[in-house]
């Protein structure tokens, strides 16, 4: 029986992206991947099994070993940390990590930061030797400043169309997002002829897609 290189995929809004590279790089995925029920899809004939998962936890499932590679964001790697190789920067799902907040901010005497990702917001402001208090929020980031919970927030940015409909501007930006395929270090090592001629077919759709751009 083929041993299937184990793929996992995050559900989403980004499965398009995905759609496309892998069609570019000569691999059509199954076009039902996102709207699926099931969350485990062999494709034998691409030598592949897909496991369609929660963005956040991909790098969990490669760094433990049950995916062999996975597709995540460089946000879910910078929070998460997980000891995973990072192989290949696709260029899809592009944003930014940004501070965010009120035109008016000025500092306050006990500065409070709220996130979806406290550890990089925790770690860029200790970077920047000043010491805030950060609350980890799961979702409407952007209510915080505007009820007082926090005077500043760390979030992502794609167009920055709902932070300026909430009269809220970026302050700094922390980092370039991007999408990245990441492998498990052992399946990296005993499976490395197919994650590398996955490498090389994506890297090919990359540069192909990047000199058509221009």
């Amino acid at each position: 029986m083929q041993d299937l290189l184990k793929v996992a995929i995050p559900k989403g809004r980004i499965v398009k992206h995905i759609h496309r590279l892998f069609q570019g790089a000569g691999l059509p995925l199954p076009e039902d991947l996102d709207d699926s029920r099931k969350f485990i899809i062999p494709v034998p004939e691409m030598g592949m099994e897909f496991i369609v998962a929660k963005p956040a936890d991909v790098p969990t499932y490669v760094e433990y070993g049950v995916a062999d590679i996975g597709i995540a964001g460089k946000d879910v790697m910078m929070e998460e940390n997980r000891n995973v190789y990072e192989l290949l920067d696709l260029g899809i799902a592009r944003c930014r990590f940004s501070v965010i907040g009120l035109p008016d901010w000025m500092p306050s005497a006990n500065p409070r930061v709220a996130s979806k990702f406290p550890n990089v917001a925790s770690q860029y402001f200790r970077e920047k030797g000043q010491q805030v208090e950060v609350i980890k929020l799961n979702g409407n980031v952007e209510l915080a400043p505007l009820i007082g919970l926090a005077d500043r927030i760390v979030d992502l940015v794609e167009t920055g169309n709902t932070i300026r409909e909430n009269g809220l501007v970026e302050l700094e930006k922390i980092a370039d997002i991007t999408s990245r395929l990441i492998a498990n270090r052992v399946s990296y090592r005993m499976k490395n002829g197919a994650v590398q001629l996955l490498c090389d077919r994506l890297q090919d759709a990359i540069t192909q897609s990047a000199a058509g751009g221009r």
